[in-house]
């Protein structure tokens, strides 16, 4: 693993001062009405890795987000009578639009997030997959025709069933991925033909907002789609107000489940993050399962729901993994976002790499032992690796969101089974193995939304469901499985005997 000099002063030159200078996207306003609303609010946004001034975004404030939900409640008698053909046209084009700023988009990304430039790149292609998907998925948004004639009396009776929008949509999303988790929250409410609110993280609303311009380029009604950057306090209206019809939120377990407390009748889908387990047992490919779980594991420092956080190796495999993976993590480079070369940049802010020094250091005070990495230099980390974890440290309850993996081992896949099952999250989970006696095993006892076999945890395809059990929340993403969450299903009876 490499932190090169360069960036090293680049990245800890800056941690107790605020440099100066433009912002370097410049400013903006909130998306309201199609219009850019300049409030006077003004937030900076700092790159996570030196502190530079990013850009300057003003800050929707009650006024500005009453005035979305209605323009949003008004808009839902245009959005629903969009003909399939037109919102698949819209959301093609939103889709192309996202390709040809590409490189743009992923400089933003690289900036406000602190993304590698090449990580980035791969999800601004993703986020245009996304609302290629959703475009296709326009015209699939069926129904069916269910017989009635069970009882006599009922001949010649049937009932159409179909899915019917369901009205404003609120998405609040985080800054892991600010363009690609916001494209799952607005794509499929566009195909549902639902106005849809977003409000950005605070560290990462520049992405969200170019977003919404292609949209409107698009030819998405502008009163059907606002991007509010805004405090906690006044995005309350979006999870609060009855207008809105779903919420859907990505984030912390604990900010969550208030929301769904304070939701009402809304219906609220949620992804709330995971604490990640893969098993290898010992018949699986060794080096290429070292090679997947070092992507799983320290793409975009760790920063993912999915990332891979906990290892079991079969006592068998044990040694042989631990070594491949060393190996590979040695390699890696960390440093600036925008060099070409580098595999992890920073964490979000330095709050968030004080609290996983807080973590591991209370977990090496428990046993645990790292084998390489485990230096903090500001808010970059370099790949940390552990053996001998304290199953009860934080570091092995709760989710991490650093570059850091844990390393333990096993003799029996029952065993390994229940320390995969031994956290209060299920969001995914991997296992390799070519034993389909293990391999059912895992199916049926996992407790996870997903597991995916010779692969990873962090193993995502935009198109296929995508959400958690336990404190991961419930609802799914996944454009088809969204569309689902965003519409209802309406029911009409015929008498074809008059």
């Amino acid at each position: 693993m490499t932190i090169t000099s360069q960036r090293l002063r680049g990245a800890e030159a800056v941690q107790d001062r605020a440099p100066s200078g433009p912002a370097r996207l410049g400013e903006f306003g909130c998306l309201v009405g199609g219009r850019d609303v300049r409030t006077g609010d003004v937030s900076e946004v700092r790159s996570p890795f030196d502190r530079s001034l990013v850009a300057l975004v003003h800050r929707a404030g009650p006024r500005e987000i009453e005035r979305a939900i209605s323009d949003a409640d008004a808009a839902f008698r245009i959005t629903r009578a969009l003909p399939s053909w037109k919102r698949a046209a819209i959301l093609e084009a939103a889709s192309a639009g996202i390709a040809a700023r590409r490189e743009e988009l992923a400089q933003t990304i690289a900036l406000e997030a602190g993304k590698p430039i090449k990580v980035a790149r791969v999800e601004v292609d993703r986020a245009a997959f996304t609302f290629k998907i959703a475009a296709e998925e326009t015209k699939r948004i069926g129904g069916e025709i269910v017989a009635l004639d069970w009882l006599p009396g009922l001949e010649g009776r049937e009932a159409h069933v179909r899915r019917v929008p369901l009205g404003p949509v609120a998405g609040i999303t985080p800054f892991n991925f600010p363009l690609n988790l916001v494209a799952h929250k607005v794509a499929p409410a566009l195909a549902a033909a639902d106005p849809i609110l977003i409000r950005p993280a605070t560290q990462t609303p520049v992405s969200s907002l170019k977003l919404g311009s292609i949209l409107l380029e698009a030819g998405w009604p502008k009163e059907a789609l606002a991007v509010l950057p805004s405090s906690t306090k006044d995005a309350a209206p979006l999870v609060e107000d009855e207008r809105i019809k779903l919420l859907s939120f990505t984030g912390s377990p604990a900010v969550g489940w208030d929301l769904k407390r304070r939701a009402g009748r809304k219906r609220i889908t949620l992804e709330l993050g995971g604490n990640a387990g893969v098993i290898v047992h010992h018949d699986a490919d060794v080096a290429y399962a070292a090679e997947r779980i070092v992507w799983g594991g320290f793409t975009y420092s760790g920063q993912t729901c999915i990332s891979v956080q906990r290892i079991y190796a079969h006592e068998k495999v044990h040694d042989a993994l631990v070594k491949e993976i060393l190996e590979r993590v040695r390699r890696l480079k960390t440093g600036d976002p925008l060099s070409e070369d580098t595999d992890l940049g920073p964490l979000i802010d330095e709050v968030a790499a004080r609290r996983v020094q807080e973590w591991l250091d209370e977990a090496i005070e428990g046993g645990a032992v790292v084998l390489t990495g485990g230096v903090r230099h500001g808010s970059l980390w370099e790949p940390t690796v552990v053996a001998s974890l304290p199953a009860t440290s934080r570091m092995s309850c709760q989710e991490v969101f650093a570059p850091f993996v844990s390393i333990g081992t096993y003799s029996d896949i029952s065993e390994a089974i229940r320390l995969v099952n031994a956290t209060e999250y299920g969001l995914q989970a991997g296992l390799f193995t070519h034993d389909d006696r293990v391999i059912a095993a895992a199916s049926d006892d996992i407790e996870v939304g997903g597991l995916m076999i010779n692969d990873v945890s962090m193993f995502r395809v935009d198109h296929m469901p995508y959400g958690g059990v336990k404190l991961s929340g419930f609802g799914r993403e996944g454009v088809r499985y969204a569309i689902e969450e965003m519409t209802e299903q309406k029911l009409v009876t015929v008498n074809r005997r008059l």
